[in-house]
């Protein structure tokens, strides 16, 4: 793995901006040197559609999916999806999949989430053969695929990425992905999360994305009053919980997770760690900032992509974070 530092992407929609008025601000971005747009699938707009307008906005960037899950859409679909912005930004789309959670694939959208390792295998290899242009025909262990094949190929296949938590989903982007997504995640577990990757990996260095939050403000006791709920939401699902146990977390989130299942939320929030929030999180001034995404970089992380975020109470000038964080 090699670090990029020239790499520096955002995700987009941008905070409290319309998609509709997005084009001035994605010209700005491309104004100030920022390389990527990424987006993601939670409880906001749709990872495709938000590229599929900066496609036209910002011919020169990177676009890519951070996550698409492979759940909620089937294969074909998904397939078709990527084709089309595959074709409308050839050579600059990254199909970035994942499992998702069972939050948001059973309990949003009565979809059985079942295993997610299977899964996720068995829909990056029928990707790479239907991106290719093949005729599929195949029972895969979770899922079968009848005769379907692409009626417009896209000119460019485009390179799959692969959000990987678990240690044997580290391997599996390794070895059968381009790239590999990570997320709340501190500098210093980058390169024991990239040994696994590594592990399963080709010869060839891998392009490693990461989402970083971003606080731009200097009041830390806001910025990680917003950041607890969030780790306190996040790492109590199981996939990440294993993940940080393995990381050497276990005791220091033990507490967290007890009152969480206990149904203390205001418990679990006061149990996360100011040092915790620091090593998931960037906030602070500019300077410091730009300081704590390098430690990412100089960890191993080629493609850092920002996710702003307003810590309640505070003043956000959406402009000013973008050229204070721009490259450079």
């Amino acid at each position: 793995m090699t670090s990029s530092p020239h790499r520096l992407g955002m995700t987009i929609p941008l905070p409290g901006v319309p998609l509709s008025e997005h084009g001035e601000w994605v010209r700005l971005l491309v104004d100030l040197g920022y390389t990527d747009l990424w987006t993601m699938e939670t409880d906001g707009l749709d990872a495709f559609t938000p590229l599929a307008c900066a496609s036209v906005w910002a011919p020169e960037v990177r676009l890519g999916t951070a996550i698409a899950s492979v759940f909620t859409r089937g294969p074909a679909l998904l397939a078709q999806q990527a084709a089309a912005l595959a074709d409308a930004a050839p050579e600059r789309f990254v199909l970035g999949i994942g499992a998702s959670s069972e939050a948001m694939v059973a309990g949003w959208n009565s979809l059985p989430f079942e295993r997610p390792y299977a899964r996720v295998r068995d829909t990056l290899r029928f990707l790479k053969a239907a991106l290719a242009g093949e005729r599929v025909d195949r029972e895969y262990a979770t899922f079968t695929c009848h005769g379907f094949q692409l009626a417009h190929k896209p000119r460019s296949q485009p390179p799959i990425y692969l959000a990987a938590l678990q240690r044997d989903m580290l391997r599996l982007a390794g070895r059968d992905a381009a790239g590999v997504l990570l997320g709340l995640v501190g500098a210093e577990d980058v390169p024991k999360l990239l040994a696994r990757v590594g592990e399963g990996a080709a010869a060839s260095p891998r392009d490693v994305v990461l989402r970083l939050g971003v606080l731009p403000t200097e009041d830390a006791t806001r910025a990680r009053a917003h950041c607890r709920r969030l780790i306190a939401a996040y790492l109590s699902v199981p996939a990440y919980a294993s993940m940080h146990a393995w990381l050497g977390r276990a005791e220091e989130l033990e507490p967290m997770w007890s009152a969480w299942r206990s149904g203390d939320r205001r418990a679990a929030l006061a149990a996360v760690p100011d040092a915790l929030v620091d090593a998931l999180f960037v906030h602070g001034a500019p300077d410091a900032c730009r300081e704590r995404i390098r430690a990412f970089v100089d960890a191993g992380v080629t493609t850092p992509v920002l996710s702003l975020m307003q810590a309640e109470g505070t003043p956000f000038d959406l402009r000013g974070a973008l050229e204070a964080l721009a490259p450079g």
